[in-house]
């Protein structure tokens, strides 16, 4: 080691920062205890080491664009949050809570493809081949073509898969493999970025799909290094309470489709079963009534149209000094904005009043679009009157009092009517309320206009 140069640094595994000496609180992230230790490799000398290691520049227009066919994963509700399948040469990153449900997702996707006749690779460095096979045979998963490969060695893992050519390639997780070319122990910053590395440069070089599943920390982020991220072409997070039956798919990152696209799945005892309907899990048809402090509220996940039920609750405060106010899958900095729009410009105060906000069925809701259920769904509880079953809102609320345009309102209104309902409070003015789609619009240019109409 030449004179000077340190034979280690230390990296932090959240995000990434490099330091010359090992520090409590990461310098760039403000995290404390995330610094790790890592070897510095030995820097190249000579002609060798400045030769060009690839092709030189080459001008756009002489570049061409190849189109390769997608693969489909057999689960249509993946394949909408991937874009429409599996690109191939295409490096995914799958991350989610423990027990969440990683694993069974992608060995039923795993079968679905086995299933085509095309030959998979599921390596496993978590499980038993046995235990691979137990869950298997509960999901029904039994293709022959289903290859299961149990090893943590990096060069291992790369030389079976080199050799099968898989047209899918699943990597369960990435934290536990490890290359000799590194030291530490599976799962450190540096072997996670390594073992990420060579994954993704065998999936451009054999044009394999690879799948990695990553774990999480406490905080709910992916664990290793942010580099792992960017690595890969595809990063999706599974979400769910994994007390409850449903599971959301979201993709956070997407070189070859659209992002912040959902895939809605229930749990059930064999395996993961699609919800193609989820409005109707979360909002019903319209048929039944609402208890007080209920509305349907239009939202748009990604390009898909969901309607949600957003309940909320106004009861007198425990502490009148200190009323709370909290939410689940609602935004809690727009819920606080529509409680102050409503106190000024509608005269409905909530001083004095705990309130609750609620997204049912445990979606999150956090687009402006659904201020406007927000606010007739406290003033329903504040004035304990139903809001008719029928009825749908959407609807930014301003500072002013005022209801603003919202994107995608044709959409939203479509999916109303084809859940049944029959009519929708929108913003006036928008293009889309002219034709109702089957609903009887009632358009609303502030609160105080809105309330009335419900009145």
């Amino acid at each position: 080691m030449p004179k000077g140069r340190p034979s280690s640094i230390w990296v932090c595994r959240a995000c990434g920062a490099q330091s010359p000496k090992w520090l409590g609180r990461c310098a760039e992230c403000s995290a404390w205890a995330t610094l790790e230790e890592e070897a510095v490799p030995a820097r190249g000398t000579g002609p060798a080491a400045a030769r060009p290691a690839g092709p030189g520049p080459v001008a756009l227009d002489k570049v061409s664009a190849l189109e390769s066919p997608r693969t489909p994963t057999g689960i249509a509700e993946l394949d909408r949050v991937l874009g429409g399948g599996l690109v191939p040469g295409a490096a995914i990153l799958v991350g989610g809570d423990p027990g969440i449900g990683k694993s069974t997702l992608l060995l039923q996707a795993a079968g679905a493809v086995a299933r085509s006749g095309k030959t998979v690779l599921y390596v496993t460095g978590e499980e038993s081949p046995a235990q691979v096979k137990m869950r298997a045979e509960r999901l029904g998963v039994r293709e022959s073509s289903l290859h299961v490969l149990a090893e943590t060695a990096l060069g291992s893992v790369l030389h079976h898969a080199g050799e099968m050519r898989p047209a899918l390639c699943v990597v369960d997780s990435v934290q536990t493999l490890h290359s000799d070319d590194q030291p530490g122990a599976p799962g450190t910053v540096s072997q996670v970025r390594e073992c990420g590395a060579q994954l993704t440069a065998l999936a451009k070089a054999r044009g394999i799909p690879v799948v990695l599943i990553g774990h999480v920390t406490k905080e709910g982020t992916l664990a290793g290094p942010r580099t792992l991220e960017h690595l890969v072409d595809v990063v999706l997070s599974f979400e769910g309470d994994r007390f409850q039956a449903l599971r959301l798919l979201r993709a956070t990152k997407n070189r070859f489709g659209a992002t912040e696209e959902l895939g809605v799945f229930e749990m059930a005892a064999d395996g993961l079963r699609e919800v193609p309907n989820p409005s109707a899990l979360s909002c019903g048809d319209g048929s039944s009534p609402r208890a007080p402090g209920a509305v349907a509220v239009a939202t748009v996940q990604g390009s898909r149209p969901l309607l949600v039920e957003v309940q909320a609750l106004a009861s007198a405060a425990a502490y009148p000094t200190a009323p709370v106010r909290r939410t689940a899958g609602a935004d809690p900095n727009r819920v606080h904005l529509v409680l102050a729009a409503l106190s000024e410009h509608a005269d409905m105060s909530c001083a004095g009043k705990d309130v609750f906000v609620n997204v049912a069925g445990g979606f999150a809701v956090e687009e402006p679009a659904a201020d406007l259920g927000i606010a007739v769904a406290v003033a329903s509880s504040l004035r304990k009157r139903r809001v008719p079953a029928d009825w749908v809102a959407v609807g930014e609320v301003g500072l002013g009092g005022e209801v603003r345009p919202v994107p995608h309102l044709e959409a939203r209104l479509k999916e109303a009517a084809r859940l049944g309902l029959k009519r929708a409070l929108v913003p006036a003015g928008a293009a889309a309320a002219r034709d109702g789609h089957g609903l009887a619009v009632q358009p609303v240019r502030s609160l105080a206009e809105a309330l009335g109409a419900l009145a």
